[in-house]
């Protein structure tokens, strides 16, 4: 009498893998990198603003990033893996939110169009995309520009206050940063208002304080991006 054997259980990957390559996981993902992500900019925006003060300041705050935890590690060496920590962020954000997105088109190849939701759900999805795109484009010529000094206007050797000046002295640039910075505001105020519901932290009874901490949020980091362009331009700092 011949016996069947049973079949064969597929092999069971680890948990974490296992969430990885769901959606959810992917999501969370996007959230955490995300926050590294608010972080940075505000952190960003604070620094940028001794501008106002003098160039002294803003030359002392540079040489202050550069010496972090010096001589614990080398000069720029916590600044350097500041930068790794974000580049991995960002590599992470991009990689999950294309993948999200193949992953969201295969479920549903044709998009549902509900007669509430239609507009907002899809002016966010399309924002988000097409000003995720601007601003990858921004931070690689951020870096080149103030990082790097590749296309920086400013002569060699110059001190990062006068760099700054320089970039934002031209008009072409200074119009180039508000573009860019208006379009990270929309992506920042869509992502911190999606960031909540993607890590579970979502009640219609504090919808309303979600609202209120995109909006502000964005408008203190964005309106003081936009802020320092403008005031060069204007001769308010020189």
């Amino acid at each position: 009498m011949a016996t069947t054997s049973a079949p064969a259980r597929p092999a069971r990957s680890g948990f974490l893998l296992d969430l990885y390559r769901s959606a959810l996981g992917k999501k969370y993902l996007m959230a955490v990198s995300g926050i590294v992500g608010l972080g940075y900019v505000f952190a960003h925006m604070l620094g940028n603003l001794k501008l106002y003060q003098s160039a002294e300041d803003f030359n002392a705050y540079a040489a202050f990033l550069r010496r972090l935890l010096y001589p614990i590690l080398p000069e720029s060496g916590t600044l350097n893996l500041l930068r790794l920590v974000l580049i991995a962020a960002l590599v992470v954000h991009v990689v999950s939110a294309y993948q999200l997105t193949v992953m969201n088109r295969r479920a549903r190849p044709e998009r549902y169009k509900g007669p509430r939701d239609y507009v907002v759900a899809d002016f966010a999805a399309r924002t988000m995309r097409w000003t995720g795109v601007i601003v990858l484009l921004f931070i690689g010529y951020h870096l080149a520009d103030l990082t790097l000094g590749w296309v920086n206007p400013a002569p060699s050797g110059s001190t990062p206050y006068e760099k700054v000046i320089a970039s934002f002295s031209s008009l072409p640039i200074a119009a180039f940063y508000l573009v860019a910075n208006t379009a990270l505001g929309l992506h920042l105020y869509h992502g911190v208002w999606s960031l909540f519901q993607s890590m579970g932290w979502n009640n219609r009874r504090f919808n309303h304080l979600r609202r209120s901490f995109a909006t502000g949020f964005t408008l203190v980091v964005v309106g003081g991006n936009l802020s320092f362009p403008i005031a060069v331009q204007l001769g308010i700092i020189s």
